[in-house]
């Protein structure tokens, strides 16, 4: 785990970290402030320090955190910090003397919002000269992507994205050069502001930098609604992706649905295969997506099935985890690999104010993709600010290859009713995964922030678990 983590600050309407107030009748036309959750997973205390750098610029404003304890997990918000402007739109660096993983939840605070969803995205520790965006969309889906490409290097670099159509066999639809960006900074791209990318248009996006080293991060956003989700982009395509959720008409009513992308030279040949033995397969053409819905898939009982999903090609692909259903609009990165250790910087349970506009929930999905463990061999821990142990480390169950355990705080004892939220008012909670040396696990956390009683309609958004190296 690096020292420095680099994270653009997504945001939907015409500004990141806005700090302005006005009415969001939909998620795209909303603004959003957003507040970074880190972890300290190192051995010692940890000296943070947060710069954020306005789009396109190399002067940052600079926010010094307090020590944080190992083990301990916090926050930032941006509204709160001094010399950011009301609709400061960019990026920002976290520079720690420990190794430190972090997400970034992005809260509409417009005035009498609608939008209630928090999407989250996780910040990278490392950038790449090549950077593939799974799903980009312009008025499809009831959707239009936003998303920032930040320069994670030491020196100015620029960059070329591309557009290829997924509808049209990965046909190349459009092409912007960035001449050059400053070190840390970052600049937004809006695909509902592109207008040689055509309406209905579903695709992926590709960003090259040739010796330079670049990270992005994308929101989908509802054009006549109020949902809205973000994810990662993402180095590359691999044959074997690793899903920790998969449902069907599970909890209620929801469904998770995978949208796959074929990275190869030729067609791909992908079979998806669920924890509870049912299969799909599709052929992808080269550039193409296809969509792979849980409830769809046959060999077994899929009505009600909560599990979790490998997905198989021979041909590079990349995948999005989309959940849907009661309200839900939450999405994922396919996994690649997995982590004998993995962090968890935003984690929280309530057992007495989880109610509209109240306190959250995390539900985490763990998903086994190494070698079967037997019960106990892997655990969670649930931390709270200061960096202890709040209750009873929670024993995981025997995991065959592909399996999956659903675990959250309330595991823990009764200490945890009221996990990440502190008597004095201040919030913050993280959690460790751990398994035995050698051992690859993968994890999803569900952040919900509220289930309306009277209709059952859930707010919620994932991030992926971050690996602890």
């Amino acid at each position: 785990m690096n020292r420095k983590l680099v994270s653009s600050l997504m945001a939907a309407g015409i500004a990141a970290a806005t700090l302005g107030v006005a009415r969001a009748d939909t998620a795209y036309t909303a603004t959003f402030t957003t507040s970074i959750t880190y972890s300290n997973v190192g051995s010692g205390a940890a000296n943070v320090v947060v710069n954020y750098y306005p789009e396109g610029s190399s002067t940052p404003v600079a926010a010094n955190l307090p020590s944080l304890p190992a083990n301990a997990s916090a926050s930032i918000f941006a509204g709160n910090v001094a010399g950011l402007p009301s609709g400061f739109k960019g990026s920002a660096v976290l520079s720690s003397d420990q190794p430190i993983a972090a997400t970034m939840v992005q809260i509409s605070t417009g005035a009498d919002t609608l939008v209630k969803n928090r999407p989250l995205a996780n910040g990278s520790s490392t950038g790449a000269s090549n950077v593939l965006l799974a799903t980009v969309l312009k008025d499809r889906f009831d959707s239009t992507s936003r998303f920032a490409v930040q320069n994670a290097g030491a020196a100015a670099v620029g960059w070329t994205i591309k557009f290829y159509n997924a509808d049209a066999a990965g046909a190349l639809v459009h092409t912007i050069n960035e001449a050059s960006v400053p070190a840390g900074a970052a600049k937004y791209y809006d695909l509902g502001e592109i207008t040689q990318i055509p309406s209905n248009f579903n695709g992926s996006a590709t960003i090259e930098s040739p010796g330079g080293s670049v990270v992005a991060t994308v929101l989908e956003l509802s054009t006549s609604g109020v949902n809205v989700s973000a994810f990662e982009g993402v180095t590359g395509g691999a044959t074997t992706l690793y899903m920790p959720s998969a449902l069907c008409d599970a909890f209620g009513g929801q469904r998770t649905a995978y949208a796959i992308q074929n990275t190869g030279g030729a067609a791909a040949n992908v079979t998806v295969t669920y924890s509870n033995g049912g299969k799909q397969t599709a052929s992808i053409g080269t550039g193409a997506k296809a969509s792979f819905i849980a409830c769809d898939a046959t060999g077994a009982t899929m009505s009600g099935f909560s599990g979790s999903a490998t997905i198989t090609s021979d041909q590079p692909i990349v995948g999005i985890m989309k959940v849907y259903g009661v309200g839900l609009y939450a999405a994922a990165l396919g996994a690649t690999d997995g982590a004998a250790k993995i962090a968890l910087p935003y984690v929280r349970w309530s057992e007495s104010q989880f109610t509209p506009g109240g306190r959250q929930r995390a539900f985490i999905a763990i998903q086994n993709v190494g070698g079967a463990l037997n019960a106990g061999d892997a655990t969670i821990t649930f931390l709270n600010s200061s960096g202890v142990a709040v209750g009873s480390a929670v024993a995981l169950p025997a995991l065959g290859t592909g399996a999956k355990a659903s675990v959250n705080p309330s595991g823990a004892g009764a200490a945890a009713a009221e996990f990440g939220y502190n008597a004095d008012g201040t919030i913050g909670g993280g959690a460790i995964i751990q398994g035995p040396s050698g051992s690859k696990l993968v994890a999803v956390v569900r952040i919900v922030s509220s289930i309306d009683p009277a209709t059952g309609q859930i707010v919620g958004e994932d991030y992926n678990g971050i690996p602890v190296q």
